[in-house]
Formats: C-alpha cells, structure tokens, sequence
C-alpha cells in the first residue's frame, strides 16, 4: 500500500477547559479522496484548521510526506502544499476575480504584476468548473454559487499536493457540482490526495474512496469504502438510526395566495416568470447556477428590482419596491447566505428574532430586554434552537443560525415564506428538523417557497417544482411527474 501522504496521530484540541477534539488519527495516501462526515459540531472543521496551519493542537503530531508536520499559518501550509476551500467564503469583494484566484501569489514579469497572464489562468480555471464569466470583473454582486465556483478555481491553480474541500458543492447544483467531480478525479490521477467534507451524503459513493465519519470531537467509524448505505453513514454521524429524512406532504388548498404575472429583472436576471402558490402548497425552484432562482425570489421579497409584471397576494397588487413592502404585506425572506445577509453574527440569539420584530418587543415605543429575551426565549423553544437568548449568535453551529433565522421572520406570523437554500451546509439531523418546520408551514395554510441546488430536496419537500433555465420559466411539474431525469431535462433544456 502506498505511504501517506499525510499523517495524524492523537490529536487534540481544547480551548480552555472545553475539549473538541478527542485524539484523531487519519491517513490520506496520494491520489485519495477521504469523506470526512460528521454533524455540525463533530470537529471536522476544526480538524481542517488545524491540517491547513488555521489552528495549533493541543497536542499530538502530524507528518507530511513523511517529515514532522507543524505549519504556524495558512501560508506555510500552502508553501508545503495543503491547500483548502473553506466552507464559508473568503472571497475579498472589491478585488477582481482573478486577483481573488491569486491574491498573495500574483504571476510577475520583470518584477512587475503580469495581469494578462493572471486573467488567462483564472479563465482556464473557471472555464473547467463551466463558469463562464470575465476574470477581470469584480467579485461584488456574484451570486452566492457563482462566489464559490472561483473558490474553489482558487484551490485549483495552487498545485497542491493535498486539498481540503469543505463543503465544497453546498451552494452548487448538479451540473456544477459533477464538473468539480471531474476536476477531483483528473487531481486524483496525478496523485493528489483530498479530503472531502460534505452533508449532501449521497455525492460521497460517486467522488470518495473511504470515509471517516467524527462524531462529538472523536473518531467513531472508518469505513474503507464509499459503497455503504447512507443509513449506516446517517447512523454512524449522529449515533441512531434516522427513520425518514422528508416528511409527508400536506395537501393545499385551492385558494391562491401569491401570484406572480409576467415578472421580469430590472437587472436582467430573468424574464417572463409566472406561477402561483397556493394556500398550504411548497412550491420548489430548481435549476443550474445562473438560471435566476435567486434573483427571482429576491425579486419577490423586493430586495433587488422589477422591471416589470406584478406581484399579487390574495388577489391585490403588492408588487413590492424594498423589502419592507413585502415584509409588511407578509412576504418574508430567509436568504442564501445565513451569515452576510440573515444575522448580525457578534449579536445575540434575542437581538437577531428581536431585531424582524420590533412591535412585538417593545412597549409605547420603548424596547425592553424582558420583553426581548421573553420573545426570543418562546420562539427558540417553539422552533427547537441549541442556544440560549444571551448567547452570540456566532457561537451556533449552521444548522442552529438557520433556525433563528427562520425563527425571527416566522414570528411575524407570514402570509409567504421564501426559503433559498435553507439546508446550505447543514448536517443530516438539523436538515431533518428544517424540513419538520418546512412542512408545518404549509399544514398552517402558509404559502411556501423552496429554492434549492440540492435536487433531493427539492424532489422531497415539494408539491410542485417550477424549473428554470438562463433566466426564464422551463416548466412546472407535479410532485408525481418530477424525477431527477425531468428535472434536469427542463433546466437543460
């Protein structure tokens, strides 16, 4: 059998009295991927820190390519030949593209920035994910998608002997994310080990050769295959058998609730949109990246501009100009990216629902933190939150930020909750829950809308799926019609 190329052995982490790793041991021999699973808070991430020079153990040793291991930053890491995608974006907005792709490792030519070189190299580097977008725009205003194809371009012109991609396909649909497969499996033939970390488990079989599941902080399964029932890997993450992952759906009512005629993007984004959502219905939104999904249901909660067609509830015209229009028609937004746009991280769990919540909170005008931390404390009880009020909101595993964020528009009792990508890097326990809350939604008589990258869930939690395609209306299926095949040959199409 072939050496490692990287080893680990007995390590631990402890921040203060708290313990989070309990003595790890891995392996990873070139041209090797190994999933590395686990839920939110098992410490893959911090295990990662760690590898790629983020974060010091406590103690334990690592080897690289057989010598003593102990980068003190990210940057000795990359001079050895780690490189990591991080599961949050680290992306500087105001610099182009290809500047984010290079940044700190810019191409010279007689002492000086060869910017042609670089924009070439970054293009190549997109055009193999299929991005097809110039190098020398700003990564300000990319959608959330488009943001992580360049970096994860970024990881692939380092020429790294190991890479560490985490959460790497959270925000990407299928097409995108089975051109990253193909980029894994050319880094494999040349010898390039990977460790792959993912909760979108039924990717794992096509792209890794063994997983490691983490469970609290320790090691608790090695499996030296992919080819294992997903029951036995959800099993093994959160230490139970998970009876279902979708709940049953609820049947609408015929009444109408919003209706959107004829909408088009001020910014181009998408034109000729129209459907209706029923009282009690889930309405899914599928499609590759670029087809629009986003910006159509921004569109909708008034976040970006229409430039023309209308927007109805129940029948009258609220076609809305900012978000507050649709937030006080009742039309509430639960957007992409949990931590830019859906919390005020160094803020509490009872400032953040408080925040979507003034009138509820406050008194003559006045707010009171008794009546903050009493409305925050229901809310976390009712929609199951690991936190308590005082606690930052930073402090919370992905799955935890998304309940509160869901938690604060839903307190506003909602006509219409718009939900893009509401499982983006969550773990299997925490998705399960979210769609509980999905499904009750709509068992209320609340319109719901799903847009996700994930085509599972999409097909899961669905009553009907509306398909898009470079920015206009492919179809709409039935939740009996809707399959993976005709999904795709819609969004293709």
């Amino acid at each position: 059998m072939t050496a490692p190329i990287l080893s680990l052995r007995n390590i631990r982490k402890s921040y203060g009295p708290i313990q989070v790793l309990h003595g790890i041991d891995i392996d990873v021999r070139p041209g090797e991927v190994v999933a590395l699973l686990g839920e939110n808070g098992a410490g893959k991430s911090t295990l990662s820190k760690i590898i790629s020079g983020t974060v010091a153990p406590s103690s334990g040793e690592m080897t690289w390519q057989g010598q003593p291991y102990a980068p003190a930053n990210p940057g000795e890491a990359i001079d050895a030949g780690v490189g990591m995608i991080h599961q949050e974006l680290m992306l500087l907005p105001h610099l182009s593209i290809a500047e984010n792709v290079f940044v700190g490792r810019y191409p010279r030519r007689a002492g000086m920035i060869d910017r042609r070189a670089m924009a070439q190299q970054a293009k190549h580097g997109l055009e193999r994910l299929g991005l097809d977008v110039s190098p020398t725009r700003k990564v300000d205003g990319l959608s959330t998608a488009k943001q992580q194809l360049v970096e994860i371009a970024k990881a692939l012109t380092l020429n790294a002997k190991l890479l560490i991609l985490d959460e790497p396909t959270a925000a990407l649909g299928g097409e995108e994310a089975k051109r990253l497969f193909e980029q894994i499996a050319r880094l494999k033939s040349e010898g390039v080990g990977i460790i792959y970390i993912s909760h979108r488990l039924e990717e794992i079989r096509q792209v890794a050769d063994r997983i490691v599941v983490m469970r609290d902080g320790a090691k608790v399964q090695d499996f030296d295959s992919a080819d294992v029932p997903i029951r036995s890997i959800v099993a093994a993450m959160v230490g139970r058998q998970l009876d279902r992952m979708f709940p049953a759906l609820p049947t609408p009512c015929d009444e109408p609730v919003l209706e959107v005629q004829g909408l088009a993007s001020a910014r181009g984004d998408f034109e000729g949109v129209n459907f209706t959502v029923r009282k009690g219905e889930i309405l899914g939104i599928a499609g590759l990246v670029g087809a629009g999904r986003t910006e159509l249901v921004r569109a909708i909660a008034g976040a970006d501009p229409i430039a023309s067609g209308k927007v109805l509830l129940h029948g009258r015209d609220i076609t809305p100009k900012s978000p507050r229009d649709a937030i006080t028609n009742g039309i509430v937004l639960v957007p992409e990216d949990r931590k830019l746009q859906g919390l005020v991280l160094e803020h509490s769990i009872a400032e953040n629902i408080g925040y979507a919540n003034l009138g509820k909170v406050s008194t003559g005008g006045f707010i009171t933190s008794g009546k903050v931390r009493a409305f925050a404390d229901s809310n976390i009880a009712k929609f199951g939150v690991k936190g308590k009020g005082p606690q930052k909101a930073n402090e919370l595993s992905g799955g935890n930020q998304q309940k509160v964020v869901i938690a604060k528009w839903l307190a506003r009792d909602p006509k219409v909750v718009v939900l893009d990508e509401p499982t983006r890097g969550i773990d299997v326990g925490a998705r399960s829950s979210i769609y509980d809350i999905i499904v009750g939604l709509a068992q209320s008589g609340v319109a719901v809308i799903v847009v996700s990258s994930d085509l599972e869930e999409v097909l899961g939690v669905s009553n009907r799926i509306m398909v898009m395609a470079a920015g206009r209306q492919a179809g709409i299926l039935d939740h009996a019609q809707a399959n993976n095949v005709s999904v795709m040959e819609l969004a293709t199409a």
